[in-house]
């Protein structure tokens, strides 16, 4: 089964306007920390674009490609999962890219979970300080009693 690959070389090449492009307006991004889901294409464009700056050595490692559980015979429209190893801020982080697309091709859903806890933690406290301060004047600090998560 073939998907667009449009995500995926859009994120490679950190081409946030092809990312963004690749989004369906009406998509849900659901975060490895938080319990509501991101909606809409503005606000997961707005968080990509703080991950592409936050991840060191991000590249995808390997790709699994499926047909959702309602699907038969290879209808409806496919899934992907794309494995990934980052940094950030040093720390290893390894990760999965589950996406789901409509019938036009583009992402519909995507969730995103990551591992080990202390990256993932790191991760967390880093991309919330930037969603609420877009200069990234705040990352360097080290672990603090920070809520604010993705």
């Amino acid at each position: 089964m073939k998907v667009p690959g449009t995500f995926r070389s859009a994120v490679e090449s950190k081409d946030l306007a092809a990312i963004t492009a690749a989004l369906d307006p009406g998509i849900e991004f659901r975060s490895p920390v938080m319990v509501k889901p991101y909606l809409g294409r503005d606000a997961v464009a707005a968080l990509l674009g703080v991950l592409l700056d936050v991840f060191e050595d991000f590249h995808y490692t390997d790709e699994l490609v499926g047909v959702p559980s309602g699907g038969t015979n290879g209808a409806g429209p496919p899934a992907q999962a794309l494995v990934f190893s980052a940094k950030v801020l040093g720390k290893d982080l390894q990760g999965l890219d589950l996406l789901r697309f409509g019938e036009t091709g583009l992402v519909t859903g995507l969730t995103v979970m990551v591992r080990p806890l202390p990256a993932a933690m790191t991760l967390a406290r880093v991309v919330g300080r930037r969603m609420e301060d877009p200069t990234g004047a705040d990352d360097a600090g080290g672990p603090s009693g920070d809520t604010a998560q993705p």
